[in-house]
């Protein structure tokens, strides 16, 4: 085994996936890469991002290619209730919260579902989680689903009930913060009779 194999093997331990500016930076160049990948000693996972061809990325692997190649986006709505376990859906797309002013990433895989917010409303409520060896922003639970009300027209209504119950049933939101979440969101009248009745 050569250096450069130790040293790309060392970097994947650690955190999984690499992309490929990590490599570079570690002194490892592209064509390296190319020749690694069509001799069977890495596979390309995503544009851009590199594994081992063992690894086994877990239920949320998309999530962490996601993070890896755009940083600073913030996993929302749908995306954040199957991370927090509060839905049975399992949605294609990954949905991504970024600011009003902000440009969408561009990427390959997953298809990506974006939604703008303000900058209160996005900088409200975001949690960093590790997943798959990849730091990943996602709206807490109480502000995810003051986010499905307010986003009711393009999830459904009966999503955002779903997770309103069971944020409620398995404690994972007190009544407080999700009034907190709906006044940040504006949508206090929207919620109000459905926390009432949950309550």
């Amino acid at each position: 085994m050569t250096s450069t194999e130790r040293h790309i093997q060392a970097l994947l331990r650690r955190a999984g996936t690499a992309r490929s500016r990590d490599f570079v930076a570690a002194g490892i160049t592209r064509s390296q890469l190319s020749r690694m990948v069509v001799a069977g000693q890495l596979v390309r996972v995503a544009r851009g991002l590199y594994a081992m061809p063992d690894y086994q990325s877990g239920e949320h692997g998309a999530l962490a290619a996601v993070a890896k190649r755009a940083p600073g986006v913030v996993f929302c709505l749908l995306t954040a209730l199957r991370i927090h376990d509060l839905t049975t859906q399992a949605p294609f797309e990954v949905w991504i919260a970024i600011g009003n002013k902000d440009h969408p990433p561009r990427l390959d895989y997953p298809p990506l579902r974006t939604v703008r917010f303000s900058d209160d409303a996005l900088a409200a409520g975001v949690e960093t989680r590790r997943i798959d060896g990849a730091k990943v922003q996602v709206t807490s639970v109480s502000k995810t689903v003051a986010d499905c009300f307010k986003f009711r027209n393009k999830i459904g209504l009966d999503v955002a009930l779903e997770a309103l119950r069971e944020a409620r049933r398995a404690n994972k939101a007190s009544a407080d913060e999700l009034w907190r979440y709906a006044k940040i969101n504006r949508v206090t009248n929207v919620m109000r009779p459905y926390l009432e009745a949950v309550a």
